[in-house]
């Protein structure tokens, strides 16, 4: 039996399975997704959805989706599934699925009559092109198949509407047609692997509707164009191919990339399949340079999302050799002592304080995993100097060391932390100050500094930061611990202390070097535990708070004031399981597993096989955001070989 799977009560019950998207994206950061029915939205979904650097070099969707008719004795049956105002599905080709399993691909097997048909649709790992695989499982007189592909041709963030610009003409290739919509784009090569007879009859299909953008309070309509169908016998057993990309192929090498692709494949057959699976997904490699997509449908790149996520995304699943291309990558960025937040090249923002520390502990990670200590500092020794003596010395936004040894960071409408939701240009949780996190990860990058700097003897720069690391610790506990509460201040700003209770501390328990000793670290996974653990991950801000939101749902800005006040993320799990493991070892691992094992249900939620990006911090913990997010995958598979470490124990 597949370890993913649906049927056909679930797949007809639309509230249930549009609710369930698929996701596939390739090492060019291109990708396709939907719903499990193949019913569209979100205007990120899309079957091929590709960078188009003849234009803005961001994501388009290019084909958004293909409709499929079985004929038989002139009765036409259409499997394919459109929202349109006014609640209207149609086509309702849904009523006509009976199954679903995704073991390596997704297939859905529909039975109209007698007609048994499936279809596996596979995206590439290599190029940009997208196979769709159709057999006649079953059929009692002779068979039609009519594809009708939709196309968009437009920015993942925009919509397309009906216009006089749209290209209809059409350029005959062996088994298809290749069209562009629009200058400055790709081509598209539509093709079959039988010769099929191809209609042109160009159409516009109106006010195309996607629902999860109507609840996210943006643009929700668009029209979609046809330029024709492709028809074609099919007789019982047979398969027959639909290919979409940028490039041209020929039927043998159709077969061959399907076998080839499906035999390199991890199966998602089990929950750590499963994640190995997303979290190769979320790496891009071209043009001599590794990059972590920080999410999907909608996230690029993001510094500091790629330094948390690395080591669970690569070291986890042994890819080691990726792990050093992305921290080389970007090291790369690196502008003074700053990694680009997001963006690349010129529109790049460089408006993270934590990212640069967040590298630190990559990179101690790497050094790690691969025994390689010893060549760290001779390697990256120079950068490591560089963002430490920036911030000891003082960059921008106010980024600077104080007196005691601690970082302040901040100005006024400038969210710099991890927590960095804007509202009508204000920072939701500004945190300006001296961040409880900032501070522990300075710490520890500082601490890990000079471990490398021993190994390879540089003892000027041992006899500078070893006094400023001695002077840390006591400065962090007179900072931000109060016996008293029993945890720790958020963020310390002159004479105030917020002591709204939040995760960012359990950051410094976590920390191979933490700040603070092992009782105030039993007080802090305690208060964490009580009042910000949830099965989903850690909540934001306690519930007791008078800011703390519950669900996190309406437009960008109702959304944006739940962002950190309340909204669940995985990701934290990860630092909240180091740190207890740290204290309770073994003892404690009955505990951690429970809350492992219960991500499995997951794996038939929301994103299928991959973990998303928040959960509402209200019970039931509602899947939230992006569909697949790189840390939140990244922490689970680091759980896991977190638990595995420590069973090994004596």
């Amino acid at each position: 039996m597949s370890y993913i799977k649906f049927d056909k009560s679930q797949l007809v019950n639309l509230e249930y399975s549009l609710k369930r998207e698929l996701l596939r994206a390739n090492q060019s950061g291109s990708y396709a997704s939907t719903t499990i029915v193949n019913c569209n939205t979100r205007k990120y979904h899309g079957l091929l959805i590709i960078p188009q650097p003849g234009i803005d070099n961001e994501n388009h969707v290019i084909l958004s989706s293909v409709d499929e008719t079985v004929i038989q004795r002139e009765a036409e049956f259409n499997l394919g599934i459109h929202k349109y105002p006014g609640g209207v599905y149609n086509p309702k080709g849904h009523k006509y699925i009976i199954d679903f399993i995704n073991e390596s691909i997704p297939c859905l097997i529909y039975r109209v009559g007698g007609v048994v048909f499936s279809r596996e649709t596979i995206f590439l790992t290599h190029s940009d092109r997208v196979m769709i695989k159709y057999t006649l499982e079953d059929a009692h007189s002779p068979t039609k198949l009519r594809i009708r592909p939709f196309l968009a041709f437009r920015n993942i963030h925009q919509l397309s509407r009906e216009n006089i610009f749209a290209d209809k003409k059409y350029e005959i290739i062996p088994n298809g047609i290749k069209v562009k919509m629009y200058q400055g784009y790709t081509d598209l090569f539509i093709q079959t692997s039988k010769p099929a007879e191809y209609t042109h009859v160009p159409t516009w299909y109106y006010n195309v509707e996607y629902q999860e953008e109507m609840e996210r309070g943006y643009e929700y309509q668009e029209d979609l164009y046809v330029p024709g169908f492709f028809e074609m016998d099919i007789k019982k057993g047979e398969s027959v191919f639909f290919v979409a990309g940028i490039s041209e192929m020929t039927v043998p090498s159709m077969k061959r990339a399907y076998k080839t692709e499906l035999e390199e494949r991890v199966p998602r057959n089990n929950f750590t399949n499963c994640l190995i699976n997303a979290a190769r997904q979320f790496i891009v490699r071209k043009g001599g340079r590794t990059e972590i997509i920080a999410g999907f449908p909608w996230f690029g790149r993001w510094g500091r999302d790629t330094f948390i996520s690395l080591p669970g995304l690569t070291l986890i699943p042994g890819d080691e050799k990726i792990c050093k291309e992305v921290l080389d990558t970007m090291v790369s960025d690196l502008k003074g002592p700053l990694f680009p937040n997001l963006g690349a090249g010129d529109s790049s923002a460089y408006n993270s304080v934590d990212a640069p520390l967040w590298f630190f502990w990559a990179l101690q990670q790497y050094a790690h995993f691969t025994k390689t200590e010893k060549k760290i500092w001779k390697e990256y020794g120079e950068k490591m100097k560089l963002i430490l003596e920036g911030y000891r010395d003082g960059i921008q936004f106010n980024i600077h060391m104080m007196d005691n040894g601690l970082i302040y960071a901040g100005e006024p409408g400038k969210a710099l932390t991890w927590m960095d939701a804007i509202v009508h240009g204000k920072a939701v949780t500004p945190r300006m100050g001296q961040p409880v996190e900032v501070n522990a990860l300075w710490y520890n990058a500082v601490r890990f500094s000079l471990e490398m700097a021993k190994l390879a003897n540089d003892k000027d720069f041992i006899a500078v930061w070893e006094k400023i690391a001695n002077k840390i610790p006591v400065s962090f506990v007179e900072t931000f611990w109060n016996p008293d509460k029993g945890y720790l201040a958020d963020y310390v700003d002159g004479e105030y202390k917020d002591w709204s209770v939040r995760p960012n501390m359990i950051i410094a328990a976590s920390l191979p070097y933490s700040p603070i000793n092992e009782d105030i670290c039993k007080n802090v996974i305690s208060t964490v535990r009580k009042e910000l653990l949830t099965p989903r991950g850690l909540r934001t801000l306690s519930p007791k708070h008078p800011a703390y939101k519950g669900i996190y749902f309406g437009d960008q800005a109702e959304r944006d004031l739940a962002y950190h006040q309340g909204t669940v993320w995985p990701w934290l799990l990860g630092h909240f399981v180091e740190a207890y493991l740290k204290i309770h070892g073994k003892s404690g691992l009955s505990f951690i597993k429970s809350i492992y094992s219960g991500f499995e249900p997951v794996m038939t939620e929301h994103g299928i096989g991959t973990i998303s990006e928040i959960y509402d911090a209200d019970p039931p913990h509602a899947a939230r955001g992006a569909i697949s997010q790189a840390w939140s995958v990244a922490e689970l598979l680091r759980i896991g070989w977190l638990i595995k470490e420590y069973e090994k124990k004596k």
